[in-house]
């Protein structure tokens, strides 16, 4: 069984910074992109980054500049600096694996969020 723990929420002014991490644990093989997503209230869940097992990254245009993905394989765990916060980065933060391989499956799974609070 394939879990995602995330860690690093938390409350932050704004112009600060925040890490986030995950961790994917279970008999995992390989994992093909990491990423993560947020979602705010009253708003859909949106991508945020995300990296290839190649180490390709892709950003959410709102987020370019201030926001970093970086990834361990070795570990599968993905990480994600996150500086010059804004009032509008508040969500619930969540990390995805994609095509999680295990000895007897593929599938994509999603970490239980944590909370990005920044206020002014």
């Amino acid at each position: 069984q394939v879990q995602l723990v995330e860690s690093g929420g938390g409350l932050v002014q704004v112009g600060g910074s925040l890490r986030l991490s995950c961790a994917a644990s279970g008999t995992i093989f390989s994992i093909n992109a990491m990423g993560w997503y947020r979602q705010a209230p009253g708003k859909q869940r949106e991508l945020v980054a995300t990296i290839t097992s190649g180490g390709t990254t892709n950003y959410a245009d709102s987020v370019k500049g201030r926001f970093t993905i970086s990834r361990d394989n070795a570990k599968n765990t993905v990480s994600l600096q996150m500086n010059s916060l804004k009032p509008e980065d508040t969500a619930v933060y969540y990390c995805n694996a994609d095509r999680v391989r295990t000895i007897t499956t593929i599938g994509g799974y999603w970490g239980q969020g944590t909370q990005v609070t920044v206020s002014s």
